[in-house]
């Protein structure tokens, strides 16, 4: 069964291959995207687009092939993304809604603070009934398309906004076993239990080893593990998102694995933890065993410097990762209150935030993940 078809958010993301031809942005591909949304929207239905397509569309205005080098890339993204929007606005007020542009980059999602700020833009944005449409801040992002042509950064934007499903639309029809153009008796996939088997596929000479299939099961793979299902279809085909939330069995479906929100969505995804704590093996089973939260008498050792609020990793003492965790306070004050007891916190510090240095609400488990 496809569990989360009925959800009322969602996220969805429409690449480049489907929006873009030769001659630049295809208006009636739009055209019926916007149609299908809209219908969603009529039916109390909330819906986030992650739109890929500046680059196509920068290209298009400057007669120039596709750039090789990153500067001309983010430049012509620069040139497309207003086109892109425009286009975008001609769409959906065709359909009687208005949209709103929004540029992240990878950074953005990974700071606690910007992730937050983002994510409040983007209910208020849906609570005042306007389509948010989010890309890549390319002209920024210093590696080249780091969410992986935008289908991580949907894969990130859905637990941002809580959503229930995540749809990429693909100029392909589903997952296949096989190459279809090599191997014309492929037969596609319609549900996948676990990316992580089939990203065993992902070998040389095998089309899932492309950056196009292989980012869209990352995607679908992150989006997984923090309870989100997603929804891979053929994004040119008319009627399809609207037919394949009806039930059809259309495309591939990507079931989810378990349910965080807040705090623990974001830990799940977080990229760049800012120092660590070691803690003593009592801690450690207390974790994992209990779900308990982290007192300051489980640590045995501060490592970097970061700040209240900021991610750390959770080592064993034989520097094994445990897991990450939001830290209720700085490195340097739990330095001086490791290994006592939540009551001498106030008496050291001469304040008190909380008893725990980590709370369990805060807290990912490496095996968790």
């Amino acid at each position: 069964m496809r569990a989360g078809l009925e959800a009322k958010r969602l996220v969805v993301k429409v690449g480049s291959a489907v929006l873009a031809g030769e001659g630049g942005l295809e208006r009636p591909v739009m055209a019926e995207l916007a149609r299908q949304v809209a219908l969603l929207r009529r039916g109390g239905r909330e819906v986030i687009l992650v739109s890929s397509g500046a680059v196509a569309a920068g290209r298009a205005a400057m007669g120039l092939p596709r750039p090789k080098d990153m500067p001309l890339k983010q430049a012509l993204a620069a040139i497309g993304q207003p086109l892109l929007m425009q286009a975008w606005r001609e769409a959906f007020r065709a359909e009687g809604l208005e949209v709103a542009q929004v540029l992240l980059t990878a950074e953005d999602l990974a700071h606690r603070e910007r992730y937050l700020n983002a994510k409040a833009t983007l209910l208020a944005l849906l609570g005042l009934g306007v389509v948010p449409i989010v890309n890549e801040n390319d002209t920024v992002a210093f590696h080249e398309i780091r969410f992986g042509d935008n289908d991580q950064l949907s894969a990130r934007v859905a637990p941002l906004v809580e959503a229930g499903l995540l749809v990429l639309l693909s100029d392909v029809e589903a997952l296949y076993e096989a190459d279809p153009k090599k191997n014309p008796g492929a037969r596609p996939i319609p549900e996948v239990a676990s990316v992580k088997e089939v990203l065993t596929l992902a070998g040389e000479g095998n089309p899932l080893g492309s950056g196009g299939m292989r980012s869209k099961l990352l995607a679908a793979g992150m989006a997984a593990r923090v309870g989100i299902p997603t929804l891979l279809l053929p994004g040119r085909r008319p009627g399809v998102l609207l037919a394949a939330l009806r039930g059809e069995p259309l495309g591939t479906y990507f079931h989810a694995q378990r349910r965080y929100r807040g705090a623990r969505a974001w830990l799940y995804q977080n990229l760049s933890p800012k120092g660590a704590l070691v803690l003593d093996e009592g801690a450690v089973r207390a974790l994992r065993e209990r779900g308990a939260s982290l007192l300051p008498s489980g640590v045995k050792e501060v490592q970097g410097r970061f700040g209240r609020g900021e991610v750390v990793r959770l080592l064993s003492e034989r520097g094994e990762e445990v897991g990450l965790g939001l830290a209720a306070y700085a490195s340097e004050e739990i330095a001086r209150i490791k290994g006592r007891h939540s009551r001498e916190i106030e008496a050291i510090l001469g304040y008190r935030y909380t008893e725990e240095v980590v709370h369990r609400d805060h807290l990912v488990l490496k095996e968790e993940a």
